[in-house]
């Protein structure tokens, strides 16, 4: 009877599976079942959170890769998220600036976005790091401050979402 059973059960078409199913939650329980656990996930959405904000463009994929590599976290979802969350990096380059102007303590001109954009344009490199390189120290200091709690904030909120997630997960049959 069990042989007929497993026969049918295999001449039982596979249930059409949702576009979500397919790429959104198919790949999070796959990178479950890869022997990841699930609170090594939320540090990596935590680590890439933070790498993915860091404020200066063109770096995160960088400062991802070579952060999973060393921690060995898992490089799709840190190059996901880090694509994900490329338009908060832009604001967020903003906020950290007067973040780091307060903390500074800075006085004089405030930043402006298209007074650099143009600057960008007219001043040669030197000229320019000479007249907008505070406003990157400003940024830095205001990221490396918060970066510890925007770690412990998405690391430890999703840990048991995450955890939940892989319960889900069916537990295969062994023979």
């Amino acid at each position: 009877m069990s042989a007929t059973t497993a026969e049918s059960s295999s001449d039982v078409p596979p249930v059409p599976q949702s576009f979500w199913q397919r790429r959104l939650v198919g790949p999070i329980k796959q990178q479950l079942t890869q022997g990841v656990t699930p609170r090594k996930i939320a540090a990596t959405l935590g680590v890439g959170t933070v790498c993915s904000l860091f404020p200066f463009l063109g770096f995160t994929s960088l400062l991802n890769l070579g952060v999973g590599i060393v921690w060995r976290l898992n490089q799709p979802i840190l190059q996901v998220l880090n694509q994900l969350l490329g338009p908060v990096q832009l604001i967020m380059i903003l906020v950290y600036v007067k973040g780091g102007e307060i903390v500074w303590g800075a006085t004089g001109d405030p930043f402006s976005v298209t007074e650099m954009l143009t600057s960008f344009a007219e001043l040669s490199l030197l000229e320019f790091l000479a007249k907008f390189g505070w406003a990157g120290v400003h940024a830095f200091t205001a990221w490396i401050l918060t970066a510890p709690l925007l770690f412990a904030v998405v690391t430890f909120s999703l840990r048991p979402v995450i955890t939940r997630l892989a319960r889900l997960r069916p537990v295969p049959v062994t023979s």
